[in-house]
């Protein structure tokens, strides 16, 4: 594995641990507005990353049109729709069938993200992510629930999913930090909006002390932080060999009730972690397109290298 898979590899589990560590702030968000709080951690981490972009410099990378509504379909699927889905998905099921359902993203990732780069999918990275869906899945438990919650959860699933292949086009000419400030900043309006049409002008209010540390968290831990270093990997990896880390999210949600003292893992979380971290390592054996080239054998275009996971640390 040579420098640019390794930085990819480790930027991709960094990026998942992270959007893991969620569970652990839940408890202090729980009772502020759904939809405007989720408005409020992208718009914060919309100021962040385009400020990083600002200070940044080097050459302009102008989005096209092209470039734009490909942003705006990422920020509407993969940001507003998936967290729309997952608050609808627990009206009637439980998270774990939630989870369970999502957990299937390193599969659809494993099977379109090749397709959409030019080259055909690998079966052995297919295999290896049926066995990460089975731990992730493991890990969650299967939960319960109705056919409505099982639509939105699938729903969260296409959106989870958007987040990554319509990402795919954009990293090569913007690189991972504008993609990542120009979807947040998207997906700030686009959710306040939603958000005043469920809760009226009560889709804001002064949150608590608690309730401002968790949004902070959110907002430069697990979205600009975790975005950049996601897109990163994208970049680096290829879709379908980041899409494996994705089962890392209820891994490091266990491990983040354990360090909280919440909970103990049981056989199933160990169990699920193992086949997580197995399927993982076999998927990362897998031959992949030489770093710097493209699927076809063509060069990268000298714009299309992705941003230093040192320089994204946002």
């Amino acid at each position: 594995m040579n420098a640019s898979h390794r930085r990819g590899t480790a930027g991709a589990g960094s990026a998942m641990f992270l959007v893991g560590s969620l569970a652990a702030v839940s408890a202090a968000i729980s009772g502020y507005p759904v939809l405007g709080g989720q408005a409020v951690r992208y718009a914060v981490a919309a100021v962040i990353l385009l400020a990083a972009v600002r200070l940044r410099g080097g050459p302009a990378r102008h989005a096209s049109l092209r470039d734009w509504l490909l942003l705006a379909a990422l920020a509407a699927t993969g940001l507003v729709a998936f967290n729309i889905c997952v608050v609808e998905a627990t009206r009637d099921t439980s998270p774990a069938t939630i989870g369970t359902v999502i957990a299937t993203a390193p599969i659809v990732l494993a099977l379109a993200g090749p397709l959409l780069e030019g080259r055909r999918p690998a079966p052995a990275t297919v295999l290896s992510a049926c066995v990460v869906a089975a731990g992730a899945a493991l890990a969650n438990g299967l939960g319960d629930g109705g056919v409505r919650g099982l639509l939105f959860s699938l729903g969260a699933l296409a959106g989870e999913v958007c987040f990554s292949l319509l990402a795919v086009p954009l990293l090569p000419g913007l690189g991972p930090l504008r993609v990542s400030a120009y979807s947040a900043a998207l997906a700030a309006p686009m959710l306040l909006a939603a958000g005043v049409a469920v809760d009226g002008t009560g889709v804001l209010r002064t949150p608590t002390a608690a309730e401002l540390a968790g949004f902070a968290y959110l907002s430069v831990v697990v979205t600009t932080i975790a975005f950049l270093l996601w897109y990163d990997a994208i970049g680096r990896l290829g879709a379908d060999r980041a899409g494996l880390f994705a089962g890392l999210i209820p891994v490091s949600a266990v491990i983040a009730t354990v360090v909280l003292g919440v909970d103990r893992p049981g056989p199933a979380d160990l169990a699920g972690a193992a086949l997580v971290a197995a399927g993982v390592v076999a998927g990362l054996r897998t031959p992949a397109a030489p770093p710097g080239e493209r699927p076809d054998g063509e060069p990268v275009p000298c714009e299309a290298a992705p941003i230093g996971i040192a320089r994204g640390s946002a």
